[in-house]
């Protein structure tokens, strides 16, 4: 059975964070998921550095031959579009969105 303890893990923060934290009532609670959060919302490729690698900027430079980053009419953010697909932007996120709220 993997070891279940729990670890403190600690950091540093600006006045204006810690005042924010002030009224959170388990700030503990609170911040492991607000990690677990943008640990959902990392991106796949750089997995949050904000760097790629040489060797992963050859494979976006591969992948960047027939795609582009283009963005949404609808919500205006950005995002990656095939340009060898007929319609290069394919199911429409916001319909998908609306369908999976059962809107």
């Amino acid at each position: 059975m993997p070891n279940s303890k729990q670890a403190i893990v600690s950091f540093k923060a600006e006045p204006s964070l810690l005042e924010a934290l002030r009224g959170v009532s388990n700030r503990s609670a609170f911040i492991r998921s607000a990690v677990l959060a943008a640990l959902e919302n990392t991106c796949p490729l750089c997995a949050g550095a904000g760097i790629l690698t040489p060797e992963q900027k050859a494979h976006w430079d591969e992948f960047a031959v027939d795609h582009t980053v283009t963005e949404c009419g609808d919500c205006h953010e950005w995002h990656l579009t095939c340009a060898l697909e007929s319609d290069a932007c394919g199911p429409d996120v916001h319909e998908l969105s609306k369908q999976a709220d059962g809107a």
